[in-house]
């Protein structure tokens, strides 16, 4: 009897279940059905099987379709590029791009949002809009940057996350940030340190890299030799002084300012500026120069770059060919000039047969360097007022003939590509014309002969 009761039970639930799926979805026919399809349990476990394919779950039928101005806005909003991001740093520093204004806007997008929405595209347009700003060697702007990332949200919590890379596009964008950072050699601080332990953690890609930064960086810093200031000289004569210092490697080099920068006005009433003109001489090419036969000329070199940081310099050399093999005389050397390193050894020893000598060696002799100079024109008038100053402490110069081999700088370069391609411009027109005029003269014999 229970048995049967519980069978009972079960049929009338079905059928409750089958109407309300049946009003649910429209089909009023079902509620209206008659006492015979009710008292039959075969109809209505067929009808069951039949409409089983329209069931649907609560959490759908609760879903109801948004309106397309509402989801347009909720895409705008959740478009966070690149593109967006130099947007508003263009909008907020039209007027000038200076640091407090890179600043300003960084201080906006944090306050606007305390879940820093979008923070990796920020950063990444931040990083790309910081030489425009001049920041890109500011060590407070970056440290400024990194605070920008939540704090203690992509910290690895066990060894698995550690090991399958947690948050890599978070952990990505630290990675770059630090790389910009060792580009323009600037070494990280301690607040750089504490900021990226707070946020991605002590075992994580950005901290091995902030570790390997300051391994390697203190063992750079202070190996060249020759060190170069990171402000360089802005006055011209400053910098060509310094520049020249640099050339000559040798500290009884004398540098001399031939002439200084200035202008002045003619009786005509036209401004001329004079250029400067700054050269060195030590006293080793003062001796080579005065040794120097007459009858062979000197010639003046130039310009050659120099590049100091992101400055380029142009510089002019005052020379001498080199003196051919059949006129060289070789001077005895003082044995006495140096005990520690001498200058030739005098040993007789017995050789091996297997000891081989025959190898060849090109030597490469470009001849004595004299002086050199560097110039605010190229022009062979201000080299000829370097060599009448060179007069005064060398005063073969006046008997030695000068030659001038003097190439054009980049600037004068490009001009002349310019004039040549105008100049190509315009031949062509005429080029095509001519070819014009001269195909009918070609076809005409042959359009006569055929009309013939």
């Amino acid at each position: 009897m229970k048995c049967a009761l519980c069978v009972l039970r079960s049929l009338a639930h079905g059928e409750r279940s089958l109407v309300s799926a049946a009003r649910y979805h429209g089909f009023g026919s079902l509620h209206s059905a008659s006492p015979v399809h009710r008292s039959s349990p075969l109809l209505q476990s067929s009808q069951l099987q039949a409409w089983r394919n329209f069931h649907s779950s609560p959490a759908s039928s609760k879903k109801q379709p948004l309106p397309a101005d509402f989801s347009n806005e909720r895409n705008k909003k959740s478009d966070t590029s690149v593109a967006t991001q130099d947007n508003v740093f263009d909008l907020v520093a039209t007027e000038s791009r200076t640091k407090a204004t890179f600043n300003k806007v960084v201080d906006v997008f944090v306050k606007n949002d305390v879940r820093r929405r979008g923070h990796v595209d920020f950063i990444y347009a931040a990083l790309k809009k910081m030489p425009e700003f001049g920041v890109q060697k500011d060590l407070a702007v970056y440290n400024k940057l990194l605070d920008v990332f939540p704090k203690e949200v992509f910290v690895p919590r066990n060894f698995i996350q550690r090991m399958f890379n947690h948050y890599p596009r978070q952990q990505e964008c630290g990675v770059q940030l630090l790389e910009q950072m060792e580009s323009y050699g600037i070494m990280p601080n301690v607040e750089t340190k504490v900021l990226l332990v707070q946020i991605f953690g002590e075992k994580s890609h950005p901290m091995r890299k902030y570790q390997r930064i300051m391994y390697w960086f203190p063992k750079f810093k202070h190996l060249n030799p020759f060190p170069i200031p990171l402000q360089l000289p802005q006055d011209p004569v400053d910098l060509a002084r310094f520049s020249l210092t640099r050339i000559a490697n040798d500290l009884d080099a004398e540098v001399t300012v031939y002439q200084l920068p200035s202008s002045d006005i003619t009786e005509s009433g036209e401004t001329t500026t004079l250029p400067h003109v700054v050269g060195v001489q030590s006293p080793s090419q003062v001796e080579l120069l005065a040794q120097h036969h007459p009858s062979r000329p000197v010639v003046v070199e130039g310009p050659f770059p120099l590049w100091l940081r992101k400055t380029c310099l142009h510089y002019y050399v005052l020379r001498a060919d080199a003196v051919p093999s059949d006129q060289k005389v070789e001077e005895p050397y003082d044995p006495e000039r140096c005990l520690d390193y001498p200058l030739q050894l005098d040993l007789d020893l017995a050789r091996d047969l297997g000891d081989d000598e025959s190898f060849d060696v090109e030597d490469l002799d470009e001849g004595p360097v004299f002086a050199m100079c560097m110039t605010g024109s190229a022009d062979q008038a201000t080299l000829n007022q370097w060599i009448s100053g060179l007069q005064q402490n060398n005063p073969i110069l006046g008997r030695v003939p000068t030659l001038f081999r003097l190439e054009s700088r980049p600037k004068e370069l490009q001009q002349m590509t310019d004039t040549e391609s105008a100049q190509q411009r315009t031949s062509e027109p005429e080029r095509n014309a001519e070819e014009e005029l001269e195909e009918p003269q070609q076809e005409w014999p042959q359009r006569k002969q055929g009309m013939n």
